[in-house]
Protein backbone atom coordinates (compact mmCIF):
# COMPACT_ATOMS: atom_id res chain seq x y z
CA UNK A 1 0.00 0.00 0.00
CA UNK A 2 1.28 3.51 -1.22
CA UNK A 3 1.94 6.25 1.16
CA UNK A 4 -0.84 9.27 1.06
CA UNK A 5 0.21 12.43 -0.72
CA UNK A 6 -0.31 15.67 0.49
CA UNK A 7 -3.33 16.31 -1.17
CA UNK A 8 -4.63 13.23 -0.03
CA UNK A 9 -3.47 13.87 3.69
CA UNK A 10 -5.32 17.57 3.18
CA UNK A 11 -8.55 16.28 2.58
CA UNK A 12 -8.63 13.91 5.59
CA UNK A 13 -7.29 16.45 7.68
CA UNK A 14 -10.14 18.89 6.69
CA UNK A 15 -12.85 16.63 7.09
CA UNK A 16 -11.23 15.99 10.65
CA UNK A 17 -11.41 19.57 11.00
CA UNK A 18 -14.63 19.68 9.91
CA UNK A 19 -16.26 17.84 12.70
CA UNK A 20 -13.73 19.49 15.11
CA UNK A 21 -15.15 23.02 14.19
CA UNK A 22 -19.02 21.70 14.02
CA UNK A 23 -18.56 20.96 17.49
CA UNK A 24 -17.73 24.54 18.05
CA UNK A 25 -20.03 26.32 15.95
CA UNK A 26 -17.28 26.97 12.91
CA UNK A 27 -17.82 24.21 10.39
CA UNK A 28 -17.78 26.74 7.65
CA UNK A 29 -14.39 27.53 7.51
CA UNK A 30 -12.02 26.55 4.45
CA UNK A 31 -8.96 24.49 5.04
CA UNK A 32 -6.22 24.92 2.92
CA UNK A 33 -2.16 23.97 4.24
CA UNK A 34 -1.68 28.09 5.27
CA UNK A 35 -4.87 27.51 7.68
CA UNK A 36 -3.36 28.28 11.08
CA UNK A 37 -5.18 25.94 13.46
CA UNK A 38 -4.92 28.74 16.31
CA UNK A 39 -5.42 32.44 14.40
CA UNK A 40 -7.73 31.52 11.59
CA UNK A 41 -9.68 28.23 12.95
CA UNK A 42 -9.76 29.96 16.54
CA UNK A 43 -9.33 25.74 17.65
CA UNK A 44 -7.97 25.94 21.58
CA UNK A 45 -5.99 23.24 23.20
CA UNK A 46 -8.86 21.00 24.19
CA UNK A 47 -9.48 21.15 20.34
CA UNK A 48 -6.49 20.07 19.38
CA UNK A 49 -6.46 17.17 21.57
CA UNK A 50 -9.02 16.00 19.80
CA UNK A 51 -7.78 16.27 16.55
CA UNK A 52 -4.85 14.32 17.93
CA UNK A 53 -7.10 11.08 18.74
CA UNK A 54 -8.80 11.99 15.30
CA UNK A 55 -4.81 11.97 13.99
CA UNK A 56 -4.08 8.29 15.74
CA UNK A 57 -7.56 6.96 15.28
CA UNK A 58 -6.72 7.35 11.35
CA UNK A 59 -2.98 6.69 10.84
CA UNK A 60 -2.54 4.53 14.40
CA UNK A 61 0.23 5.47 16.25
CA UNK A 62 2.91 6.56 13.94
CA UNK A 63 1.41 9.99 14.29
CA UNK A 64 1.74 10.84 17.57
CA UNK A 65 0.69 14.79 17.90
CA UNK A 66 2.01 15.42 20.89
CA UNK A 67 5.48 14.64 20.09
CA UNK A 68 5.20 16.65 16.12
CA UNK A 69 4.78 19.96 19.21
CA UNK A 70 6.99 19.32 21.58
CA UNK A 71 10.19 20.70 20.67
CA UNK A 72 8.10 23.61 19.12
CA UNK A 73 8.18 26.76 21.42
CA UNK A 74 5.09 28.42 22.00
CA UNK A 75 4.98 30.79 19.07
CA UNK A 76 4.80 28.40 16.85
CA UNK A 77 2.83 26.24 18.21
CA UNK A 78 0.14 29.36 17.64
CA UNK A 79 0.94 29.80 14.68
CA UNK A 80 1.34 26.29 13.35
CA UNK A 81 -0.59 25.62 9.56
CA UNK A 82 -2.46 22.92 8.72
CA UNK A 83 0.06 22.22 6.07
CA UNK A 84 2.75 21.96 8.55
CA UNK A 85 0.74 18.97 10.00
CA UNK A 86 0.09 17.41 6.77
CA UNK A 87 3.97 17.35 6.23
CA UNK A 88 4.68 15.95 9.38
CA UNK A 89 1.93 13.17 8.27
CA UNK A 90 3.35 12.49 4.96
CA UNK A 91 7.09 12.45 5.97
CA UNK A 92 5.78 10.16 9.06
CA UNK A 93 3.80 7.80 6.88
CA UNK A 94 6.69 6.81 4.55
CA UNK A 95 8.18 3.53 3.89
CA UNK A 96 11.08 3.14 6.72
CA UNK A 97 10.07 5.39 9.05
CA UNK A 98 9.71 4.14 12.60
CA UNK A 99 6.20 3.08 13.70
Amino acid sequence: MRPPTEPEVLAELAGMLTVVLDDCGLGDAEVTMQTRFTEDLGLESIDLVTLAGQLRERWGDRINFAEFVAGMELDEIIGLTVGRLVEYVVDRLQPGERA
